[in-house]
């Protein structure tokens, strides 16, 4: 049985920083691609960021970029996000995610396997 765990979620004040880590355990079949994403209250499901398994290629959303950061350590079958500069719009559930098979996309509906969130709150 698969599953994604995330955990480092809590609570920080404008332009903290906080680590997130998303353990990933049982087997998933050709892993090709892991992910990020958030969703605030009242709002769609957004992409964070994603991670080639292979290459450790990435590549981020906008609204993120140059702030967070996603690694990914094989060997421990773990994903981490470090997240700088936080801002109060960054508050949200956040997800990881997992994707067997093709490109890594922004597109959450690309990504098979999934996390239950923690919880992530900034406040100005």
């Amino acid at each position: 049985q698969v599953q994604l765990v995330e955990s480092g979620g809590g609570s920080v004040q404008a332009g903290g920083s906080l680590t997130l880590s998303c353990a990933a355990s049982g087997y998933i079949p050709s892993t090709s691609c892991m992910g990020w994403f958030r969703q605030a209250p009242g709002k769609e499901r957004e992409a964070v960021g994603w991670i080639y398994v292979t290459s450790l290629g990435t590549g981020y959303a906008d609204s993120v970029k140059g702030r967070f950061t996603i690694s990914l350590d094989n060997a421990k079958n773990t994903m981490h996000l470090q997240m700088n500069s936080l801002k109060p719009e960054d508050t949200a559930m956040y997800y990881c995610a997992a994707r067997s098979g093709g490109y890594c996309s922004l597109d959450p509906t690309r990504f098979n396997y999934w996390g239950q969130g923690t919880q992530v709150t900034v406040s100005s």
